[in-house]
């Protein structure tokens, strides 16, 4: 009978020898021999073998590991690769630091999942771990105090950076898409908040303006924040300084809408800046004038929806006149609407005077009433009203409102590019491009990057703030791009171009997104997804730290294996390994 078995041999000054051992019999002795020396083979694995040579059973296949903490990381790794590939932790900072990694993690986390950054730092700290963002970038450490600390860290690169983004994105003779908007802002300490017009709809909520620079594909490029109360056309000289002495760009076309690039703002900021052209359009005043002087005539649209007119308090300017049907039937429709609404609350008026019992009397009550539901609906302009002590009348205006009717769908671009420049089909769809712009404020404020509200009570924290949110869209837009394939995203705008049958009527998705967004499969027989449940299916791939049940052994990571969904996400962000 053979048996194996370890012995442990003296030697001399020297440790103990280890060695694996066979008995046997021979002609009726028992002897032993070596078979191999063990001596450099660890305690833990010699005591290992030494429980399989005595028959043990070891630890079942279940029982051999157990996770420790399981973390999602697939959308981690998507967003943190995609902001390195973009090169924006270098144009941060060249040289690795922990402040730069602060930064990364507020970008990225906005994109994944905004909070405040509180509860930032929360989860991204050791003790909650929402994700492995915290543990990738080694600051899982950290408390909310060095957030703001490098939100002030950002602050002092945002020049550089935007100077960076320009060089990249914009060049001499480019088109610059430029609009503003609004916030609310929550407390009341900060210098830059103030009442203004609410974009937001939050009546007696101080606010904050910030501007938005894009390149013509909607790019975002520089940020600016003003004071709540600021005007649009105001921050228009800001931009255009921005624009000619930091980017250095010495011809561009600036488009903005026509609340942005009024009369007074052209005369007094734009024309005079020799290589800077324009892009707008007239408010609905000036086509009205324009009308009834016959330089604008209806007859123009009989076969034809665009077409190009002058007119002599526009000299050295070309107007552009458009008449979308599409936004005439939605014009009229609308109209009609907030008629008959209002109405049915002048009714309600005219019921209140003549009821018999507590009749609402007096002009002055009753005109108090009366402003209140005006004001609603903004229609006064559309009705005839007749108050007296006792009575109220009220009817429709019936010619102003086939007067105003008349020019539903009709807007009039107006720029001086030179037509061999820029062709008037160009020019409309240059000024219509302002839409990304638009996109960018939703994204910024409603659908992915929640800006608001804002708390922070610093004027400069909160100008960090803003900018942050704009690196986190920056990321975004790139990821959109490149992801489009797999998103109900049109990834196929050329052929929508080509489609397209006027530049003036409503965009069409081209037949590839169509058969795209009806199926719900992309052309490799994938599930399309948003881009937010996009980034929630790659959250499903986490980083398991797997403890094996044996004493003394260290603990590892495992990443889940992609699904061919998650791979193809990967494939077109450039992300070869998740690690």
């Amino acid at each position: 009978m053979v048996s194996m078995y370890i012995a442990t041999v003296p030697n001399r000054n020297s440790p103990p020898a280890i060695l694996l051992r066979e008995s046997y019999r021979e002609n009726g002795k028992v002897k032993s021999r070596t078979l191999a020396n063990l001596s450099h083979l660890s305690a833990n694995q010699i005591q290992l073998m030494r429980r399989v040579l005595k028959g043990e059973s070891l630890i079942g296949v279940n029982d051999a590991f157990s996770i420790v903490r399981s973390r999602p990381h697939g959308h981690v790794a998507a967003v943190l690769n995609s902001l390195r590939h973009l090169d924006l932790h270098t144009l941060m900072d060249r040289e690795p630091s922990r402040m730069r990694n602060l930064v990364e993690g507020m970008i990225v986390a906005r994109i994944l999942d905004p909070r405040s950054k509180l509860a930032t730092a929360r989860g991204l700290g050791s003790e909650t771990l929402f994700t492995s963002l915290g543990e990738t970038l080694r600051i899982d450490d950290l408390i909310v105090d060095e957030l703001y600390a490098a939100m002030d860290w950002l602050l002092t690169r945002q020049l550089r950076m935007e100077e960076a983004l320009a060089k990249r994105h914009l060049h001499d003779g480019t088109l610059v898409l430029y609009d503003v908007t609004s916030t609310y802002f929550e407390g009341r300490t900060c210098p830059l908040a103030k009442l203004g017009h609410p974009r937001d709809g939050k009546k007696g909520k101080l606010q904050i303006v910030f501007g938005l620079l894009c390149s013509p594909e909607g790019c975002p490029i520089a940020v600016e924040v003003f004071e709540g109360n600021t005007a649009d056309p105001t921050t228009v000289v800001s931009q255009v300084a921005k624009l000619r002495e930091r980017f250095g760009l010495t011809r561009l076309v600036m488009v903005g809408d026509r609340g942005m690039l009024t009369d007074a703002r052209l005369r007094e900021d734009i024309r005079p800046v020799e290589g800077l052209s324009w892009i707008s359009a007239l408010r609905a005043p000036a086509i009205r004038q324009l009308l009834e002087q016959g330089s604008l005539q209806l007859g123009l649209f009989d076969q034809r929806d665009l077409a190009e007119i002058s007119d002599a308090a526009y000299p050295d300017e070309r107007l552009i006149v458009c008449r979308n049907p599409t936004l005439a039937k939605e014009r009229a429709r609308k109209r009609e609407d907030l008629l008959r609404a209002t109405e049915k609350e002048l009714d309600a008026l005219v019921q209140a005077t003549t009821r018999p019992k507590r009749p609402l009397r007096g002009k002055d009550r009753i005109g108090l009433r009366l402003g209140k539901v005006l004001g609603k609906y903004k229609m006064a302009k559309h009705f005839e009203i007749t108050i007296t002590e006792d009575r109220f009348q009220h009817g429709r205006k019936t010619a102003q409102i086939e007067k105003e009717a008349s020019l539903d769908g009709i807007y009039v671009i107006r720029t001086n590019v030179p037509d061999k420049e820029l062709s008037a089909e160009d020019t409309v769809r240059s000024y219509k491009q302002l839409s990304t712009v638009e996109r960018a404020f939703r994204s910024f404020k409603t659908v992915d990057l929640k800006v608001r509200p804002i708390h922070h009570r610093l004027a400069d924290r909160v100008r960090a703030h803003v900018f942050l949110c704009l690196l986190a869209y920056y990321v975004e837009w790139h990821m959109r791009q490149a992801l489009a394939p797999i998103l109900f995203d049109d990834d196929d705008k050329p052929s929508a171009h080509s489609q397209r049958e006027s530049v003036v009527k409503p965009a069409q998705r081209s037949s590839k997104a169509q058969v795209k967004a009806a199926t719900k499969r992309t052309e490799d027989n994938l599930p399309v997804h948003s881009f937010q449940t996009l980034l929630q299916d790659l959250a499903t791939i986490v980083k398991d730290c797997i403890q094996p049940a044996v004493p003394g052994a260290t603990s590892f990571d495992k990443i889940t294996s992609p699904s061919p969904l998650q791979q193809r996400a990967f494939d077109l962000l450039g992300i070869a390994r998740i690690t």
